[in-house]
Parts: structure tokens; sequence; C-alpha cells
């Protein structure tokens, strides 16, 4: 459910705020509200096709045998989650920027009314197929059952809409920077948490066996079925008898997004140097 909760929260809140930045900045355009509704709508659309075709792929790899089908849902949940977090590291700066710009254009007319129904659209078709795969990892994963996952789901999105709102609204202060910031951290782990689980189905369907022996046993301190290990392994995919594979691949997962992030980093504007 917390996994759920976390991965749902971070799209809404990134696609509510590019949402954000193009309702302040063209406030004064007329009809803009049926422009960006309409770009909404069509993004909805779109995720809502992604998230059937890909309830479609399960069926369709049963024959293969679920460990398998649940190892390579994870494994391209773990790519696309480093790559979303080496792309905002990337582009994250120069994202506002943009947008502000290209409202501002709208707004004086040198672009047409369709290019915000179009921004919005890609926003959130985008931030909606990925939100749609990475619950089927989580589902992989997690055997919390449908309802938690849909409850920590509804939440995520709950809480993201209210975050946007209010920030948009100016009700109350959250540097996007530190959400940002925060949500990286847990969505790497998360990744993290996820290779080391597809690990675990494909020893499970014999397609990996080397470095299999447990490295430690705290079932009986802390219990992965319990509340609190249940709660460790949605956060940072912990598991109570890892082996030295899940471990190798869970540190690997972790030393390879912070490297990426950090070679594509797009580095800060120099601060302006005030005259003497």
């Amino acid at each position: 459910m917390l996994a759920a909760l976390i991965i749902v929260f971070r799209e809404v809140f990134e696609a509510g705020l590019i949402v954000g930045i193009v309702l302040a900045v063209t406030s004064a355009v007329p009809h803009r509200l049926r422009w960006i509704g309409a770009g909404l709508f069509a993004g909805l659309v779109g995720a809502c096709i992604v998230a059937a075709f890909a309830g479609t792929l399960t069926q369709l790899f049963e024959g293969m045998g679920q460990e398998v089908f649940n190892a390579a849902i994870l494994s391209t949940a773990v790519i696309m989650l480093t790559w979303h977090n080496v792309w905002m590291a990337r582009h994250g700066r120069e994202m506002a920027s943009e947008l502000r710009t290209m409202g501002q254009a709208v707004a004086e007319g040198a672009k047409p009314l369709v290019a915000l129904a179009t921004v919005i659209a890609i926003a959130v078709l985008r931030e909606g197929s990925e939100v749609a795969l990475f619950l089927y990892g989580v589902a992989a994963s997690d055997e919390g059952g449908g309802r938690a996952l849909l409850g920590g789901g509804a939440l995520g999105l709950l809480l993201g809409v209210a975050v946007c709102l209010a920030t948009y609204l100016g009700l109350m202060r959250i540097p996007p920077r530190a959400l940002f910031r925060t949500t990286t951290v847990l969505i790497t782990l998360l990744s993290a948490g996820m290779a080391a689980q597809a690990v675990f189905f494909l020893a499970r369907a014999n397609w990996l066996t080397s470095f299999d022996q447990v490295i430690w046993d705290s079932s009986a301190v802390l219990p992965e079925k319990g509340l609190a290990g249940r709660t460790l392994k949605a956060l940072i995919g912990y598991t109570d008898q890892p082996t030295a594979m899940q471990l190798a691949v869970y540190v690997g997962v972790i030393v390879a997004t912070i490297a990426l992030m950090r070679l594509t980093a797009t580095p800060a504007p120099p601060r302006a140097v005030a005259a003497e």
C-alpha cells in the first residue's frame, strides 16, 4: 500500500505541477480551462488504454510461468523508475522554464490554444502510463492484495491533487525541490527492492541460481510477513532472508542510479556576483 501511495503521489504531483504552471501563466487567456480540460481528458483516456493493454499482457505471459512474468514486469519497472530519476535530474531545472515560456507564448497569441491541450495531454499520458506499469510491478512484488494496492493508489492520488491544488492556490508553501528529493530517495529504494524481488522470482523459476546462499535470517527478529516487515518491504524492499544475489542487485541498482543521476544532472546556474 505504501509503495502504491508513494508512486501515485509522485506521478500525480509531477503532472499537477505542469498543469499548475500552465494555469498560472495563462490566467488571462480566454477559454483556457476548456482546452486544459480537453488535454486532461485525452491524457487520462490514453493512460487507461495503456493500463488495459498491460492487463492483457498478463494473460499472454501466463504460459511462461507467473514467476517469469513477475520478474519481467519488475525488471521493466526498475528500468523505468531509474530512467525517471535520471531524466528528472537532467531536465528538472529546465522543465518549469520551458513551460512558462510556452504559456507566455500562448497568452501573447504566438501559439494556438491547442498547444496547451497537447502539453497537458502528454504530461497526463506519460505519468498515467508510468503509474499503470509501476503498480503492476508493486502488485507483483507485494502480497498485500488488490484492495491494499487500490487503497494506496487512491490515497496517493488524493494527496497529490491536494498538494498541487494547495500549492497553486497559495494556501501553503511546499518547496517542490524538497518533495522531489524525498520522493527520489524513496523511489530509488523502491526500484532496488523491485530488482531484488525480480531476482527472487527468477530463482524460484530456476532461471537464476547463482549466489543463492542466504546471507542472514532476521525472520525471528523482524519477520517479513509482520506489520513492520511489510512496511519496510514496501518502503525499501526489505526481505528477512536475502540471498547474495539479491543483495548484490539491490546495492547495484542504488549505486547505478546515483551514478547516472550525477553524470547526467544539469548543473545549477551560476549565481550573479554582486558588484563591489
